[in-house]
């Protein structure tokens, strides 16, 4: 991977619907090191009905949302469109790319309007396939979160983003559990995807924390996406598995140096100041002084630090030779010094 990873702070409802915070967020996350900011662009009616039956109710109580009626969720969580076009100046301004998850037709024409660079391709809609088309007609880069997916919907999902149009597509790991548990993130499909796909592979990251981002890059990510916000503290829908201003730097400052420890592929000495350190390996020193024509002995000559004489594998050759001059107590030996 020749460039750092691509860092995306997802905004989603953290702004708790107010503009000041959502600019707020943005500057945090350009002062954190991060690549982009991603909002959300949907409507509580383009998400679903204004209906209290039981299937509009989340009735999992291990939930962060459970018994919350979804069409109030969705207008608590949304952004409002108004706000998209100040949240993407305000990107631009400070060096951050802007973008966002579109939910249906109608918000991929909006973001359209606003020159939207990438798209996003959330993990609850990577098997909407008449979204997934409108998307890819636009002819950007895609990103996709594979939560929940099968091979064979995924599959699906990509070959219909090639052929409407999208030749830039980055697949996100993701487990759809918010938060999600590491030992849920099974990391290890990241190679796999890459050789299925042939794409770039990224991380969606739903965990607490950042390990589990930082050990992506040994596997392989290009992007990795992690939800953001001012402060837990203030509350919102996505709160709880959100990471702070100070977490988000350290992430990226420890996704960095993830990266840069990848290197490539080296045996032998990678670095001037390896090279300066081969003093220390051993070698074969006079550990007593030797008179000319003496023998080595191993009383007489070791292998011992630092590195300056004959390597310690012909020590057994030069064991019983004579000297072909005096040799003083801590002298190095070389091949001149020895019949």
């Amino acid at each position: 991977m020749k460039q750092k990873p691509f860092i995306i702070a997802e905004m989603s409802g953290n702004h708790n619907q107010s503009l000041e915070n959502a600019l707020a967020i943005v500057e945090s996350a350009a002062n954190a090191g991060c690549s982009a900011l991603k909002l959300q662009t949907y409507t509580p009616d383009t998400m679903t009905l204004d209906c209290n039956s039981p299937d509009f109710i989340i009735n999992d109580p291990k939930s962060l949302w459970y018994k919350r009626n979804l069409y109030d969720l969705y207008r608590e969580a949304m952004t409002p469109w108004e706000w998209h076009k100040p949240i993407f100046d305000k990107c631009k301004q400070m060096g951050l790319l802007p973008f966002s998850t579109p939910f249906d037709s109608t918000a991929v024409d909006f973001l359209e309007k606003l020159d939207c660079p990438i798209y996003k391709i959330a993990s609850f809609e990577n098997t909407d396939i008449p979204l997934i088309k409108k998307v890819a007609s636009t002819g950007k880069p895609v990103i996709m979160s594979t939560g929940m997916a099968s091979f064979e919907e995924l599959e699906e999902s990509v070959n219909c983003l090639k052929e409407n149009g999208c030749n830039d597509i980055t697949l996100l790991k993701c487990t759809s559990s918010y938060p999600a548990s590491p030992e849920t993130c099974n990391l290890l499909t990241i190679p796999d995807m890459q050789k299925r796909f042939g794409v770039d592979i990224g991380l969606s990251d739903h965990t607490l924390g950042i390990g589990v981002s930082v050990t992506s890059i040994a596997l392989g990510v290009t992007v990795i996406e992690k939800h953001f916000t001012l402060s837990r503290a203030d509350g919102g829908v996505d709160s709880a598995f959100s990471i702070e201003p100070e977490e988000m730097k350290k992430l990226v400052d420890e996704v960095n140096i993830a990266w840069l420890a990848l290197g490539k592929i080296s045996y032998g000495i990678s670095s001037d100041s390896e090279e300066k350190s081969k003093k220390f390996r051993r070698s074969v020193y006079a550990s007593e002084n030797i008179k000319k024509n003496q023998k080595f002995t191993s009383v007489n000559i070791r292998v011992i630090r630092p590195g300056f004489g004959i390597a310690p594998k012909y020590y057994d050759e030069i064991i019983g030779k004579k000297a072909t001059e005096n040799i003083l107590k801590g002298t190095p030996l070389n091949w001149s010094l020895i019949k």
